[in-house]
């Protein structure tokens, strides 16, 4: 893996562990709205909120942007601080950037919110480039997210990049871009789902990537 110079962290499941406040989140919305939410709401962590609300509540485009916005009444204030950071995650940080790497964020996370995350757990100094979605400029999908962070990071050679994420669309969003993608078993995927989704590498702790990464595995 030392062809890698570039390394792309998703944030939901792969920096942070932000259960808590989304499903905090889901059932304040799913009690204002009225609506039922699946046996198995972690399905929720992940991809789009939108593309969620659609796929598992059966929503079409006009309730999944009311859920989503009422989602964000409370996430904005409330939610995105209940949230805590993965044991070994800022060790591992400090040591791929000194070692040399770019680091960057790749989120389908609103940008606005991943900032405030990452400022409030002390984490932005450690990443050149902070992309979120921005649904204003049709910046949604993890595709669109990578393209802009690459774009943003001046990288010109594509097979310098790794992203590393937790779930299918990270490594979906990571292959449609053209770049590998390496899945984070401490998140909220498994090695099912990533065998599935076509991960490039697995791992299953922070500090394992890093010795991955720097060449002591």
């Amino acid at each position: 893996m030392n062809s890698f110079r570039y390394l792309l962290f998703d944030l939901d499941g792969t920096l942070t562990d932000s259960r808590e406040g989304i499903m905090n989140c889901l059932h304040y919305a799913s009690e204002k709205l009225g609506f039922e939410l699946p046996d198995d709401p972690d399905r929720f962590l992940g991809p789009p909120l939108g593309d969620s609300f659609a796929m598992f509540c059966g929503m079409d485009r006009e309730h999944s942007d009311e859920a989503v916005r009422v989602f964000r009444e409370r996430y904005s204030t409330v939610g995105l601080f209940e949230n805590s950071i993965y044991d070994g995650v800022e060790e591992m940080l400090a040591a791929l950037r000194n070692a040399g790497f770019y680091l960057a964020v790749a989120t389908c996370k609103l940008e606005c919110y991943s900032v405030r995350i990452l400022d409030k757990f002390g984490l932005t100094g450690y990443f050149g480039v902070i992309g979120g979605a921005d649904a204003s400029v049709g910046r949604i999908t993890k595709a669109q997210v990578i393209e802009d962070v690459l774009a943003r990071a001046g990288v010109t050679d594509r097979s310098q990049v790794l992203m590393i994420g937790d779930r299918k669309n990270d490594v979906v969003g990571a292959h449609q871009a053209g770049i590998k993608c390496l899945g984070a078993l401490w998140g909220y995927g498994s090695q099912e789902e990533f065998t599935e989704a076509g991960a490039d590498f697995v791992t299953a702790a922070p500090l394992t990537l890093t010795d991955m990464l720097i060449g002591k595995e």
